[in-house]
């Protein structure tokens, strides 16, 4: 039987007694997160819609509370992991003046603006309250690479920061608690770019029948080379100095075409290259043709 506990005060980790947390959503995510405070000693409450989700939680030594409103009062700590905010609004509200004293800790994935909106919400409950960003896929929940971005108010994260720490590498951003959802979507952003030209590439030699294993060494090598420019594209942008000498958007401009029409010389669609190529036209079309590529995120802000 599940035995709540009252105490709202703030628990920090140590050796002998690793702090209790509730955890609310157990999918693939929330299950990761679940097991990671049991792996690393926290007495773990856990809560699901579909209660047959805990079952596999519960065999590790987990609690299982009946109702939203049972784990929100279980512990002062209480990590919150579902598909949508309006999941969360709804499940929070369910626990009604329970959240008075709690802080929650929502790494559900959403925008800015939402996160801002639902620390308002929950704070008018009563509630201390962090907004997440999970920067990891399941299987590295509790490993260093997993790096869990918070935002929020300093004296909020610092008392849970060494019980958070069993999740992944914590990192908070500063007291917006907008800034976490708005560092994982840029984060985000840039992986779904580059996941988009790796499956151009793909698509290109495979309809010569090269297997993706055995081209895909060759674009990890590339990519790596690449990714070394970065941090000097980066000061470009911050400086405003976008003057090149390795490669120039006129040059870009030029080569561009021959990307496109190999595409449809093979029978490859376009459509993944189309945005970059129409960045480039604007950039030299408004007179900026000898500045670097970098150049492209003055164009990326102005729809």
């Amino acid at each position: 039987m599940l035995v709540p506990t009252t105490d709202t005060k703030e628990h920090s980790m140590s050796e002998n007694h690793p702090a209790p947390v509730t955890v609310i959503g157990l999918g693939l995510m929330g299950a990761a997160l679940a097991e990671a405070f049991l792996r690393n000693g926290h007495p773990t409450t856990v809560w699901n819609r579909s209660a047959a989700k805990a079952a596999p939680l519960v065999a590790k030594g987990a609690a299982n509370a009946a109702t939203v409103t049972e784990a929100v009062t279980a512990n002062a700590l209480v990590v919150v992991c579902l598909s949508l905010y309006d999941n969360v609004d709804e499940v929070l509200d369910t626990a009604g003046d329970a959240l008075d004293g709690r802080t929650i800790v929502n790494l559900t994935n959403g925008t800015p603006r939402q996160a801002r909106a639902m620390a308002e919400r929950a704070t008018a409950r009563g509630a201390r309250y962090l907004d997440g960003g999970i920067m990891a896929v399941p299987p590295m929940i509790g490993q260093p690479a997993a790096s869990i971005l918070y935002s929020g108010p300093e004296d909020v994260y610092e008392p849970h920061r060494a019980t958070l720490a069993a999740l992944g590498t914590p990192r908070l951003l500063g007291a917006d608690p907008g800034l976490a959802a708005l560092y994982e979507m840029a984060l985000l952003s840039a992986m779904y770019g580059m996941f988009g030209g790796f499956y151009q590439a793909l698509a290109l030699v495979r309809t010569e029948d090269v297997p993706a294993a055995e081209f895909t060494p060759m674009v990890v090598t590339w990519l790596t080379a690449m990714m070394h420019s970065l941090p000097r594209q980066a000061l470009a942008i911050d400086t405003g100095e976008y003057a090149t000498e390795v490669s120039s958007l006129a040059t870009n401009q030029a080569a561009f075409p021959n990307l496109v029409d190999a595409s449809r010389d093979q029978g490859v669609g376009v459509r993944l290259m189309e945005p970059i190529h129409a960045l480039i036209e604007r950039a030299v079309a408004e007179g900026h043709g000898e500045d670097g590529l970098a150049r492209l995120v003055e164009f990326a802000e102005r729809p």
